[in-house]
């Protein structure tokens, strides 16, 4: 079943309408770095450039210059590694979309899920970045310990991608406490298929593509789950 799923999600990741979504996200977050970018320069050439003046008033005229161009530099290096968890964040306004592309195509005799609230949609893209950014951090700690290292990342991001892929993907056809006992009852395949996205998360530049491939392949297990439970209750 979950990989029935990724393979399904895998195999729209590259259709014209995936890539239309991946391209939007990509241009907005891209966007939005470069204006952080230059905000941050443009505070740091307003506060920092008269303070190191007044503290060293010989310095010549070119130093200024030599030393916006050094903090440009340093700047582009935090940006870059900003990419894929920004991406994220503005991928998360687009999750309603990719599952809609995966309902129509892969399911048009099933009735279509609701768009999440625009509001609710900001919210959980905030709590998946969130959620990258403390599962990280966790397993940054627990490479600390011998013996875990590398399977800590796996763990905690599948977990945790995984609850909150899957309840969005439930949320679009169930009340949310309902998808939340869904998602509970459903728990170890829900972390299997967590881990499934992890390791997706782990290659760069293809996670890029994470947050696409994760709400792809939620739909196709929540599919799944439910015609389960629909044929025991019958």
């Amino acid at each position: 079943m979950i990989l029935d799923a990724a393979r399904a999600a895998a195999s729209r990741l590259f259709s014209p309408e995936f890539r239309s979504v991946f391209l939007k996200t990509l241009g907005l977050t891209l966007l939005a770095l470069v204006a952080l970018w230059f905000g941050v320069e443009s505070l740091l050439e307003w506060l920092a450039w008269p303070w190191l003046h007044t503290l060293l008033p010989g310095l010549p005229s070119w130093a200024g210059w030599l030393g916006a161009v050094i903090a440009g530099i340093l700047l582009a290096i935090p940006m870059a590694l900003l990419v894929a968890p920004a991406t994220a964040i503005v991928a998360g306004l687009f999750l309603d979309d990719v599952a809609e592309v995966v309902e129509r195509t892969d399911y048009p005799s099933d009735p279509p899920g609701r768009a999440v609230p625009a509001l609710h949609s900001l919210v959980l893209a905030i709590k998946f970045f969130g959620v990258v950014i403390l599962g990280n951090i966790v397993a940054l700690l627990l490479l600390l310990v011998p013996g875990i290292n590398i399977a800590a990342f796996f763990i905690v991001n599948g977990y945790l991608l995984g609850c909150e892929f899957f309840e969005f993907a439930a949320m679009r056809f169930r009340p949310e406490a309902e998808a939340k006992a869904l998602r509970r009852k459903y728990a170890g395949t829900v972390f299997l298929a967590g881990l499934v996205i992890a390791v997706f998360l782990a290659v760069p530049l293809l996670n890029l593509l994470t947050p696409l491939f994760a709400a792809a392949m939620m739909v196709h297990l929540h599919k799944a789950v439910s015609a389960r439970g629909a044929g025991r209750t019958l």
